[in-house]
């Protein structure tokens, strides 16, 4: 937990560059507690043992594989056909919209809307992504953020993966604070429950114990690689902090083998794999489909 913040005359003079516009969107919101969390009672919940597959490069093909929810992108999915194809394949089949909440893509076709008040730095290993000024979700960004949500309701998704919303960690270009991300996050989930999708946390470990009422399901990626995926790993902080809440866990990681991860996943009840970087359709489960 952080005691106190130090703003440094870097802070001050980057602050500076910011517009008029979005340093009133930053201080509208910057003392405000966190709201109430929206309720989402109608919700396509996973249980917390659900097979599951994470492709994000490319749209599933037929023969899909017999799990009980799919991950997949919002973008190439939005006019709703796999979806729905993905829904007739398996009844009572999940399916999850992934979208960045935290990044400007410019390959996306709503990327001319974004302001360049909400543009940063560039995404360590991503040079199409910028990190987005997530204080000014009250403005445009927010409205970018709705569509988007929006658009994963009108395909037919049930829930939403809403990627990067851990950027306060990160050299973004923005003076962004752990206050700044929960007030983001909890917008987000409140948004999505408002359109009656679900939502998971993506990463963003440090901050479960906050987040935990918001969110309905956790998305990670190479907890156990990190040795961080565990209360006892962390100290106050961890994935068997959801599974205790009933709340699903689907884990991915890329580096290690099955070996190194599954007995241990599976003991904490987590739904992991092991994928390859580019996630496409290889899969590898530790348990079940």
């Amino acid at each position: 937990m952080r005691l106190k913040t130090i703003i440094s005359a870097a802070v001050l003079a980057a602050a500076a560059l910011v517009s008029a516009p979005a340093q009133a969107a930053v201080q509208a919101h910057e003392a405000a507690p966190l709201p109430a969390p929206a309720p989402c009672d109608g919700c396509w919940k996973p249980a917390l043992n659900t097979s599951w597959q994470w492709q994000l490069s490319t749209l599933p093909k037929k023969p899909f594989p017999n799990v009980q929810m799919f991950d997949i992108d919002g973008f190439l999915a939005k006019d709703g056909a796999i979806v729905k194809a993905l829904k007739a394949d398996k009844p009572g089949r999940g399916v999850i919209c992934y979208i960045s909440a935290g990044s400007y893509e410019n390959f996306r076709p709503d990327a001319a809307q974004f302001p360049k008040s909400v543009l940063g730095k560039q995404v360590d290993g991503w040079p199409e992504e910028r990190w987005l000024d997530i204080r000014q979700y009250q403005g445009k960004l927010g409205e970018i953020m709705k569509a988007r949500l929006d658009m994963c309701k009108k395909a037919g998704f049930d829930g939403v993966e809403a990627d990067l919303v851990d950027g306060y960690k990160s050299e973004t270009g923005f003076p962004l604070t752990a206050a700044d991300q929960l007030a983001y996050n909890t917008w987000l989930a409140n948004e999505a429950h408002k359109r009656g999708l679900s939502i998971g946390l993506k990463n963003d470990l440090e901050q479960i114990p906050q987040l935990l009422p918001y969110f309905d399901f956790a998305v990670n990626e190479q907890c156990w690689q990190y040795d961080e995926c565990t209360t006892a790993q962390n100290g106050d902080f961890g994935y068997d902090q959801f599974v205790k809440a009933g709340k699903a866990v689907f884990q991915v990681e890329y580096d290690l083998g099955t070996a190194r991860f599954c007995a241990k996943s599976n003991k904490q009840n987590f739904n992991s794999l092991k994928k390859k970087l580019d996630l496409q359709a290889w899969r590898v489960p530790c348990r079940g489909a």
